[in-house]
């Protein structure tokens, strides 16, 4: 289970910032965020995922409290424990698409690179549809296809919590729902937790539960209200 209690965070740049009162997302659970552009969906992952710290408040993941990790315990925890998956990738161009799937073990996982994990990513590759595609450049890749890619990667550690950002926006109806399908199979198959950030309001049905950032808005608002 999430837990986020009176979270604040703002940018040394810039005048955005972001306060969450209050907010719980369940375990083994499909979350869907919905809100406007800007309103800092994206930076909510970031700071599930211990890439970025609040200034105030907590964030506990099952247990965790991530926010008060330090920055390399943050970094085992996310490579252990979290499969991500970033709106603009952060695919390697040197490297192969089955590279580049297998990336997390090339950069600190606590297991080893072996025969049989490479046969998992190259499962993983067909699964998402890559299987002609596992030794070619993802320079030579669509944007659709990198982001399958990412979402193959984000999956192979078979991570207790996938925070997904935009998973389906690159993708063709088809392509949408074997994705929205394999991250649904994974969250039951692996008792894992699931929080997507979407545009895409047709899906929300299938989700657990949906997070308004609206509402968290709201929230915000009517509290520094009584608070006045």
């Amino acid at each position: 289970m999430i837990r986020i209690s009176n979270l604040s965070f703002a940018y040394s740049h810039g005048e955005f910032c972001l306060s969450i009162p209050a907010l719980t997302v369940g375990e083994q659970k499909t979350t869907a965020i919905v809100g406007p552009s800007g309103s800092g969906k994206t930076t909510l992952l970031a700071l599930l995922a211990g890439i970025l710290t609040p200034d105030n408040g907590t964030i506990d993941v099952g247990g965790v409290c991530v926010s008060n990790l330090s920055e390399s315990d943050r970094r085992r925890w996310r490579l252990e424990h979290a499969g991500l998956v970033f709106q603009d990738f952060e695919l390697l161009p040197y490297l192969s698409v089955l590279d580049n799937i297998l990336l997390p073990f090339r950069i600190g996982h606590s297991g080893a690179l072996t025969t049989e994990l490479r046969k998992q990513a190259a499962q993983l590759a067909a699964v998402v549809g890559l299987e002609k595609h596992i030794r070619r450049s993802v320079t030579r890749l669509s944007q659709g296809e990198r982001q399958r890619v990412a979402i193959a990667r984000a999956l192979l550690t078979e991570p207790t919590l996938i925070l997904a950002d935009e998973p389906t926006g690159n993708l063709d109806p088809v392509n949408s729902d074997r994705i929205l399908d394999l991250l649904f199979d994974q969250v039951r198959k692996r008792e894992s937790t699931l929080v997507m950030v979407t545009h895409d309001h047709a899906l929300l049905p299938r989700f657990d539960a949906v997070v308004s950032f609206n509402e968290l808005l709201q929230l915000q608002t009517a509290e520094a209200g009584e608070q006045e």
